[in-house]
């Protein structure tokens, strides 16, 4: 059953994480913040909304960085619910769609649980001082009751105006819940 983000808080700062990632690596939100901003995206290799999304995800995604915003994406789901294991089915996604960002692992929720992700893809926009901006869905794909006037994420956020403040309409995120771990 897909579920709706919530009204953000918007001002808020991005919190911290140090997680690992499908290149083998650690990265922090350091690491992965561009000059003028960053795009958190919680997302999971099995959820339909993702994959229907991950071709305009990976072009937005290189959109922005072409503005000097960074990218990464953050697997919050619970890793005995993935068949294959994290590491090797994340990696092959990365591999196969050619991801250019980052996409990490969070084993713990506690990113996601930091962040109020609720579920997949969930898309949180940060400006250059990290502080959020915009959260919500990608752009007006047809699985969305929203009109296509809504446009894409690097469009609005490149032409808003008032880049300190964000994108004047902010849209619910649509997709897969997360599935929480018991505390």
């Amino acid at each position: 059953m897909a579920t709706e983000s919530p009204a953000a808080e918007l001002g808020l700062a991005a919190p911290a994480f140090s997680l690992p990632a499908t290149d083998g690596r650690t990265h922090t939100l350091d690491d992965v913040s561009g000059t003028k901003g960053l795009v958190v995206i919680f997302m999971c290799n099995h959820c339909p909304y993702v994959q229907a999304a991950l071709p305009r995800i990976v072009r937005e995604a290189r959109a922005l960085a072409a503005l000097g915003i960074g990218t990464v994406g953050i697997n919050s789901k619970r890793r005995h619910r993935l068949s294959g294991g994290f590491v090797q089915t994340h990696v092959a996604l990365a591999a196969e769609r050619q991801l250019p960002f980052p996409y990490l692992h969070d084993e713990t929720q506690q990113v996601a649980r930091a962040y109020g992700a609720v579920c997949t893809p969930e898309f949180y926009g940060f400006d250059a001082n990290l502080l959020l901006r915009y959260r919500g869905r990608l752009d007006a794909h047809a699985r969305t009751r929203f009109p296509t006037r809504a446009g894409n994420c690097s469009r609005r956020c490149s032409r808003s105006r008032k880049p300190a403040v964000g994108p004047d309409m902010q849209y619910p995120a649509l997709g897969c819940s997360i599935k929480w771990k018991s505390a």
